[in-house]
């Protein structure tokens, strides 16, 4: 029953391709390249440090997290849909929060965009869940 739980575990992460767990993970135009993380001190967290390539005009479907987004645009521009806030662009150089559990989602701009993003996150959780 163990290895049947585990193999249940590691290919629904897989199917996911969000996890905090995996090097690299692409869907729909969007991929993302784990860089580092670290145990975030005292509370069952772990911070993950991300760059995230969106292809142009691709669709950034809706998601939640369950930590907190910081991320940072390093190239291109995307549009970015944010519970509870209007839908903004944002450029080279521009950033954006996103609250644990908040929807978001949006569409990258027409050339190729490169995000730095990092992660708070509950530790051994999916890194996104779709909303």
């Amino acid at each position: 029953m163990r290895s049947r739980r585990g193999f249940m575990g590691c290919a629904l992460c897989a199917a996911v391709g969000l996890v905090a767990t995996r090097a690299e993970a692409q869907t729909g135009g969007v991929s993302r390249k784990m860089l580092g993380t670290i145990d975030y001190p005292g509370d069952g967290k772990v911070s993950i440090l991300m760059t995230i390539e969106i292809a142009p005009d691709a669709v950034i479907a809706r998601h939640t997290h369950p930590g907190v987004e910081s991320s940072v645009v390093m190239e291109g521009e995307v549009m970015l849909e944010i519970e509870g806030q209007p839908a903004r662009t944002y450029k080279v150089g521009e950033g954006f929060q996103v609250p644990p559990g908040v929807p978001h989602g949006g569409r990258n701009g027409p050339a190729a965009s490169k995000i730095a993003a990092t992660f708070i996150v509950e530790k051994d959780k999916p890194l996104a869940f779709p909303a």
